[in-house]
């Protein structure tokens, strides 16, 4: 294809039955998208939902290599509609590549659009700057470092454990930047809390509690690296398990509570139900036996990929099939 936009194109039309939104969705997804600078936001400061960085990083480049982008954050989603393709509303979540062939950029009217191939393709829409990130703990951390939202507000994303414990190359999964993602901060001297204490937690949700009052935010997910030793004395089940805990029994009934984590023993995952979890999202990873080994070789390794799916299963025996919710990486 000579471009981009014949690519796209060329998809749409071998497979019309695929909602054209989700072309370009999953294409945005995979090629990352470049913002202009007059489609950045202003950080905490401005009126516009900054990137979080909530877990990965998702972008193709290090800080250093996104130019303006690493500093003045770009939004944590957009929102496409309209445009020559007639765009149904489509939020995609943001990963920036300065070298996409999708750019966001402010027209002489100072609207925002997405631009393929130089040619105006979307308005977009950004997510405004929730009243909640506004203000601060009482240590002075902001509440997008210790609980930020994504998918619109709906979801406080609990990132405990910001590393992981498969490391190194013959043991991190080969898709995964966690801890590439959490060096790169530190590096950067962003604040990046690597154990996120449960009072610091209580307290940002006690903020976004107060200041949601459309009760925008209906879930959050407790999740981070995985655990196969101990952190702070506590393993995987147990480490998770004591947010989930201290959030239900101060806020009971008010959000959701999932977490994502290893496909762990079963008894382990019915500690993560008797600590107040709700839903449990345990990944399949890779599902072909070769790929496993080779993307995933520290879960190969500790665990193994029959035992993995194997618990995956067993855990349907405890939160019930509609609770457990996998997915492929």
């Amino acid at each position: 294809m000579d471009s981009r936009t014949a690519l796209v194109e060329d998809l749409m039309e071998r497979f019309p039955h695929v909602p054209r939104e989700a072309v370009f969705k999953e294409d945005l997804l995979r090629g990352g998208v470049a913002f202009d600078p007059s489609a950045l936001s202003d950080n905490e400061d401005g009126e516009v939902k900054p990137k979080s960085y909530f877990i990965f990083s998702f972008d193709h480049g290090t800080l250093p290599e996104l130019g303006e982008a690493a500093l003045r954050r770009p939004p944590e989603e957009i929102i496409l509609t309209g445009g020559p393709y007639d765009l149904r509303r489509t939020v995609v979540s943001v990963r920036v590549n300065p070298a996409s062939p999708y750019r966001v950029a402010a027209d002489e009217h100072n609207q925002l659009g997405l631009y393929l191939d130089g040619k105006r393709i979307a308005d977009v829409g950004v997510p405004p700057m929730p009243e909640y990130y506004r203000h601060k703990l009482s240590n002075g951390k902001s509440v997008m470092e210790v609980a930020p939202t994504i998918q619109w507000g709906y979801l406080i994303y609990l990132t405990a454990f910001r590393v992981c414990q498969y490391f190194g190359a013959k043991e991190e999964c080969q898709y995964c930047d966690i801890n590439h993602n959490w060096r790169q901060h530190k590096a950067a001297g962003r604040p990046y809390t690597g154990v996120k204490d449960v009072d610091e937690v209580l307290e940002a949700l006690e903020i976004i509690d107060k200041y949601d009052t459309a009760k925008i935010s209906t879930a959050y997910t407790l999740t981070g690296g995985a655990i196969t030793s101990k952190v702070q004395g506590l393993d995987e089940a147990d480490f998770y398990g004591r947010y989930a805990k201290a959030i239900e029994e101060h806020f009971p009934g008010r959000w959701i509570g999932k977490v994502v984590a290893q496909a762990l023993p079963k008894p382990d995952v019915q500690r993560f139900k008797d600590y107040g979890v709700q839903i449990y999202h345990p990944n399949f990873e890779v599902w072909d036996e070769y790929l496993f080994k080779m993307y995933c070789p520290g879960k190969e390794r500790y665990v193994g990929r029959d035992e993995w799916h194997r618990r995956i299963l067993d855990s349907t025996e405890v939160f019930g099939a509609r609770n457990v919710i996998p997915n492929f990486v």
